[in-house]
């Protein structure tokens, strides 16, 4: 019975509940993989320019039964958000679209144009290139998640502020706990940076020296890579991107049992 009543509490942990109506057992803690203690290591007082941390993550309704209840949960919470200046220039909020029950998750900055006026993440010119992509891996769309560090457009595509970032990441970290992927791949500096949470400060840090080296948030094996933007800018970088995904994929199959 009460490793019935563990694990029936070990789920809805999972699924994002911060309350239950009695008291949960402790988290049991995993032991840190080499990777997770390497990127741990790192983490160090914010740099003048790091992005600051948010200090709460938002709610998930209790009762809430089952990953897409508890996505739009989140989804509802987030309302229509007018949490920092991004707000006064959208004309969606892009939440994240795909499956609940995705064994991968691709992570990526901030809507752009299309994106902003359609309401989905990446289905711009270069999104057409992040489909292309998961379909060579062996997926689609509809079979992963697909979301971003912030949901708002930026004004004239720029980056993220810190703070911007910063209200909103809350919500992507809802998500990543709500759906558990087996494998994240994160698309661009911006979104590596945003889960790796190094010491070193954002303008130090390049996507170039970390991309295709595992790291790892919230226990959960992170791939980085370029944003499917630059492919766009540089065609030939494509092919390193296939390979570093192909690698993600092979490290789920692993994870999953079948190599």
């Amino acid at each position: 019975m009460k490793d019935k009543i563990r694990d029936a509490l070990e789920y809805y942990r999972e699924l994002g509940f911060e309350e239950l109506p009695f008291r949960a057992l402790p988290a049991t803690r995993r032991p840190a993989s080499a990777a997770g203690q390497k990127v741990a290591d790192s983490v160090a007082k914010p740099a003048p320019d790091a992005i600051p941390s948010p200090s709460t993550e938002p709610s998930v309704l209790v009762g809430v039964s089952g990953k897409a209840e508890a996505l739009k949960a989140l989804r509802d919470e987030i309302g229509s958000c007018t949490r920092c200046k991004l707000s006064r220039g959208r004309t969606n909020i892009v939440f994240g679209e795909g499956s609940p029950e995705a064994e991968i998750m691709f992570i990526g900055e901030a809507p752009g144009r299309e994106e902003d006026a359609q309401g989905r993440p990446f289905v711009g010119e270069a999104g057409q290139h992040l489909t292309r992509l998961i379909e060579k891996l062996g997926f689609r769309r509809e079979t992963v998640y697909i979301a971003n560090v912030c949901k708002c457009r930026p004004p004239g595509n720029r980056d993220p502020e810190p703070e911007e970032m910063s209200t909103c990441f809350p919500f992507l970290s809802g998500q990543v706990r709500i759906i558990a992927p087996k494998i994240i791949i994160s698309l661009g500096k911006i979104a590596t940076y945003r889960l790796m949470q190094p010491s070193a400060p954002i303008s130090k840090f390049s996507i170039k020296k970390v991309r295709g080296h595992w790291f790892e948030y919230r226990d959960i094996p992170v791939m980085p890579t370029t944003h499917p933007a630059y492919w766009l800018r540089d065609p030939k970088d494509k092919f390193i991107v296939i390979k570093e995904a192909q690698e993600a994929v092979a490290r789920l199959r692993m994870l999953k049992g079948e190599e």
